[in-house]
């Protein structure tokens, strides 16, 4: 079924049932207070958006997911360097209070040829339950196959040259993403960690579109930064979503929903003040996914907003959303590195114009 048709029958979709992350009290909420912003805030976010507006991509999604080349798994002839960031953050349930001071992990992928004379998009990529920062890109020591994905399809001009960063939303301990309830918590309170203290030790050492790592300077750069994630990883996805349009200007959430209210999505996007061309959300999952129904109604029920706020195409000149599902995909890392290269593929790329 087309997402325009599907659209028709939201109003019945929204009754069935709760999604798989229901017992999440978000969905349920009020719409938070606006936060006032100056006019000078304003009026800077005008000529931003204005200039974004006369440099947007008109390159298109496929209509349908592509495969990754079986030999884009084995070792490129051109490799990138994975390497361990450490930075320090806070506990998350703590964090305003700064009580208890954490070391945390990031693998960082630093594309073939990385140079402090480029600056480079970057592309923060969360791993879901049971997980942690080494799933989807391994060690320095032992890289992931996913590793061999990105070396190949940026020599060969699929993927542009970026740096990429999977962090972990563990917070006290390895095994906090394999506790359901608690991951749902976390993944909620990641943001503060993400922006102050994960996003400045990532672009105050690399070379990227960040002129600063403060407040001004994150929120300039937002153009040449992606948040991605399967399953949980989506969850945290839709969370940044909430919490840092400021900052990010794409993102990637599969298989996995946070709510089947398109309203109170849309109230995100107004609360935080940016508008409909401000973003752009890629979506995917398989329709043999456990997530894959509950997925499926939230992009329905986003799209099935009356005002505007989410606008369904396959290019970010026309709408701010797009949906693809695998046939026959199910809820494994297989399916989930399909759905990150075919979003890596048409990211900042302009090469199909």
């Amino acid at each position: 079924m087309s997402i325009k048709k599907s659209a028709i029958l939201i109003i019945a979709l929204l009754v069935l049932g709760l999604s798989a992350c229901s017992n999440n009290p978000a969905a349920d909420q009020e719409q938070q207070e606006t936060t006032p912003q100056t006019e000078e805030r304003k009026e800077t976010e005008m000529e931003t958006n204005s200039t974004q507006n006369l440099s947007r991509s008109t390159n298109a999604f496929p209509s349908e997911l592509a495969s990754i080349p079986s030999e884009y798994f084995s070792k490129a002839g051109q490799e990138g360097t994975l390497v361990n960031l450490y930075y320090d953050t806070y506990e998350s349930f703590t964090y305003e209070q700064q009580e208890k001071t954490l070391q945390k992990r990031a693998v960082v992928y630093l594309p073939y040829g990385y140079s402090e004379e480029e600056q480079y998009n970057v592309f923060y990529l969360m791993h879901g339950g049971w997980s942690n920062e080494t799933t989807y890109l391994g060690t320095p020591e032992n890289p992931n196959p996913f590793k061999n994905v990105l070396d190949n399809a940026i020599a060969d001009g699929k993927i542009q040259p970026m740096i990429v960063v999977c962090p972990t939303y563990n917070n006290e301990s390895e095994s906090d993403s394999g506790d359901y309830s608690l991951a749902l918590q976390l993944t909620d309170q990641y943001h503060n960690e993400l922006v102050y203290d994960l996003i400045p030790a990532v672009e105050g050492k690399y070379s990227t579109y960040a002129e600063s790592t403060d407040e001004n300077g994150l929120r300039e750069s937002r153009d040449h930064r992606a948040f991605c994630g399967f399953s949980m990883g989506s969850v945290a996805t839709w969370r940044t979503f909430e919490h840092c349009l400021d900052y990010f200007r794409y993102f990637m959430p599969s298989s996995g929903n946070l709510t089947t209210d398109g309203e109170y999505m849309a109230s995100m996007v107004k609360d935080s003040g940016h508008d409909w061309d401000d973003f752009f959300i890629f979506a995917a999952s398989g329709t043999d996914d456990f997530a894959y129904s509950a997925f499926k109604r939230q992009i329905e029920a986003m799209a099935a907003v009356t005002d505007g706020t989410f606008r369904y195409a396959d290019n970010e000149r026309d709408g701010n959303l797009y949906f693809l599902e695998q046939e026959g995909g199910t809820h494994n890392g297989e399916y989930a590195m399909q759905y990150f290269y075919n979003g890596l593929c048409w990211i900042w790329n302009t090469a199909q114009e």
